[in-house]
């Protein structure tokens, strides 16, 4: 890959949440996103929705207008573990049923496709903890996840994994609130060409600038709320709206029956 010759950097985040996130009950759209972050300069995004990819064209087209790489992407379950699958369609991810499946995908797609180990030691939902080391080959990078702070630090054993097996280590905001986005970033030289697999060359060999200041007493106690009780609460309240609207569905098919 070909860098231009000034000092010219690109802020890229590749683990992002948006409402249209099947599983997750997010508050802010993809065009919001767009928006702030044009305000703060990213160059390459990519929304991770869990088990989809993200696929609306108009979406994509208004990133372009604004100079911003939207890359195609899923953050799949598999086997219990979460992965970040970058450049891939929406096809590809349906048939990933498990890490022999993933590796399958890799050796067809070469280095067009990008996978990272996302908050691979925290001890909440899929993180693949020690099992990495056995998946290792499955992934080109891993995850420095935003959630840290002095002891409370997960990513330390992340970094010693990455060092042993040469991964590079892609800081990320794994946003789920659209002010979490913008402060935990990987920047790159910019590429003469911004496409996808410039981008990944880049990961790949580097050099990177990691950015994901320690969270504040604030930050903590923001994401233990969000975390434990505002986000259940919200996706009970949204099971119980999707289950009462799929009744009142049944009873009027069931009415409009009887008249028949």
């Amino acid at each position: 890959m070909e860098i231009t010759e000034n000092d010219d950097w690109i802020k890229i985040d590749l683990h992002i949440h948006t409402l249209d996130d099947p599983k997750d009950i997010i508050d802010y759209s993809a065009h919001q996103l767009l928006d702030r972050a044009r305000a703060l300069g990213f160059g390459v995004l990519a929304i991770t929705l869990h088990d989809t990819v993200f696929d609306r064209p108009e979406v994509f087209a208004h990133a372009a207008a604004m100079g911003i790489l939207l890359i195609p992407a899923a953050e799949v379950r598999l086997q219990g573990a979460d992965v970040i699958v970058l450049n891939v369609t929406a096809a590809e991810v349906a048939g990933l049923k498990d890490f022999e499946s993933l590796r399958r995908l890799r050796s067809l797609r070469g280095d067009s496709i990008f996978t990272i180990a996302p908050h691979p030691f925290y001890m909440f939902g899929g993180s693949i903890g020690n099992r990495l080391l056995d998946e290792i080959d499955c992934f080109d990078a891993i995850e420095l996840c935003h959630f840290h702070k002095g002891l409370l630090n997960p990513n330390r054993q992340a970094g010693k994994v990455a060092a042993r097996f040469g991964k590079p280590l892609i800081a990320t905001s794994d946003a789920h609130r659209l002010h979490a986005f913008g402060r935990h970033y990987t920047s790159i030289p910019r590429p003469s060409e911004l496409i996808a697999e410039n981008v990944f060359a880049a990961l790949r060999s580097g050099p990177l600038r990691l950015t994901s200041p320690s969270a504040s007493i604030v930050d903590l106690t923001s994401a233990v709320y969000w975390i434990f009780l505002a986000h259940p609460f919200r996706r009970r309240q949204h099971q119980a709206l999707r289950a009462s609207a799929t009744h009142s569905r049944a009873q009027v098919g069931l009415e409009s029956k009887s008249q028949t």
